[in-house]
């Protein structure tokens, strides 16, 4: 099938281009109608890991979009780790020693975020008066951000991406997000995020084709202050989501099972 009928490297329209015909990503920030940023496009998290010895195919990378730094270890840029609560702390260590056998992202359940953001799977973010939807490739899954000014739920019924309403500060979207479940990991080392966690994010479309998001996380079950930490998105034009479902054929769950 040619590559064309699967819109691979089909070309999104309004996009702003170099003389050569490339996406000029670092044109300035795009704006609704109602001059707030837009942060529609499709995105993949950055600061990818280097590609190890073992996945290069001479000068190519057999891993052909790589994980980012957080999704291995949200602690990466994080002076001192992350402010564990002992029994969290003990929880992620036991988890390593299993071979994170118990990850839910490799038994196929959703990509809860903050973890999404940094997987290597497409995220499209939709954004439409009173509304900003954020469809991931993986599972077909998607995450509602109302921005119509409706309060959190008082008595959330606990979800992998929770509950999130945000509002326009400026030129930031900040949004405030309640009611995960307890079973939620946020990166391949296994920290956990609790029922009692709220998340805030403050999305900033710094030019064309970069999305910087700021993330707070305040679980005082599982940690012992709030930290923060920035991922940046890079925009993908011209291409669109692949449907991915894990659930098809995966054999990856055997192998860790078998550790």
């Amino acid at each position: 099938m040619p590559l064309a009928a699967q819109w691979f490297h089909y070309p999104t329209a309004g996009v702003p281009r170099l003389a050569d015909g490339k996406p000029n990503l670092n044109a300035p920030t795009p704006r609704t109608s109602g001059g707030k940023p837009d942060l529609s496009g499709i995105w993949l998290a950055g600061n990818a890991l280097p590609c190890p010895a073992d996945l290069r195919d001479g000068d190519d990378c057999l891993e052909k979009i790589p994980l980012s730094h957080e999704a291995v270890d949200f602690a990466f840029s994080l002076p001192g780790g992350l402010p564990y609560q002992p029994w969290a702390a003990a929880l992620v260590k036991q988890r390593a020693a299993d071979h994170a056998k118990d990850d839910p992202h490799a038994r196929c359940l959703p990509p809860n975020f903050p973890r999404a953001f940094a997987f290597p799977h497409l995220q499209k973010i939709i954004q439409i008066p009173g509304l900003v939807v954020i469809l991931d490739e993986f599972n077909a899954s998607y995450r509602q951000i109302f921005t119509d000014a409706r309060p959190l739920p008082d008595d959330p019924q606990p979800s992998w991406n929770g509950y999130s309403s945000g509002k326009w500060e400026g030129d930031a979207l900040v949004v405030e997000t309640t009611g995960f479940k307890d079973q939620g990991w946020i990166d391949e080392e296994g920290t956990p995020i609790s029922s009692a966690a709220s998340v805030r994010e403050r999305f900033r479309r710094l030019n064309y084709g970069t999305l910087e998001i700021e993330i707070t996380v305040d679980d005082p079950k599982t940690f012992t202050r709030p930290w923060s930490f920035k991922l940046d998105q890079q925009l993908m034009p011209d291409t669109e989501l692949i449907e991915f479902v894990c659930a098809e054929n995966n054999t990856s769950l055997n192998h860790l099972v078998g550790k």
